[in-house]
């Protein structure tokens, strides 16, 4: 029989009041308190905590306080990946990030889902893993959904809400995001979205 932990990774229904969730998500909260209270400034000891929140990272991983996450161990990051300010990382599934990708500020990436049946919905929940490839940039207050795929060299427009996958080298904008231009790393602009 498989345990909360083990359905909540691989995807199917779970109790997310579970034991060991619950004590896994303390932990996180515990680390988030310290770094978003205590240690506020991105400092040594900040560098620390953020390390043992997310231990599955690459070489420089800056998160500008505050960050918020459910868990941390289900984040998993490539080398020089930024977070500014009000970033939001549900991680009940896996959520894969490339190598040098930015986060604008108030990103939030969501693995958590519900069913749609009410009843259902009151004992348990799902998680889908997210996946953004490298050197993506995704502008602030952008919403990333559930089970949602970034390819590589991808700019997603601030206020953008990702229901569905993004093919490489693309700039989606909208709600819910669209594809409007595809990318060229030769030849792009330098613009703000």
């Amino acid at each position: 029989m498989k345990t909360e932990k083990e359905k909540m990774m691989e995807g199917t229904l779970f109790n997310a009041g579970d034991p060991i969730l619950i004590k896994d998500r303390r932990r996180a909260k515990n680390l988030l308190h310290r770094l978003n209270i205590t240690e506020y400034r991105v400092t040594k000891k900040a560098r620390e905590i953020i390390t043992e929140l997310i231990p599955n990272s690459g070489k420089n991983l800056y998160i500008e306080p505050p960050f918020f996450c459910d868990y941390g161990y289900n984040i998993f990051c490539g080398d020089n990946v930024y977070f500014n300010v009000n970033c939001v990382v549900l991680d009940g599934a896996k959520v894969n990030i490339g190598s040098d990708v930015l986060f604008g500020p108030g990103v939030q990436l969501y693995t958590a889902a519900h069913p749609l049946d009410a009843q259902t919905r009151k004992t348990v929940e799902f998680s889908k893993p997210i996946t953004i490839g490298n050197d993506c940039w995704i502008g602030g207050n952008a919403i990333i959904c559930p089970g949602v795929r970034i390819g590589n060299g991808c700019v997603i427009g601030a206020g953008a809400v990702v229901t569905k996958d993004i093919p490489d080298n693309s700039l989606a904008v909208g709600n819910p995001a669209k594809v409007i231009k595809k990318l060229n790393q030769e030849t792009t602009e330098n613009q703000i979205v």
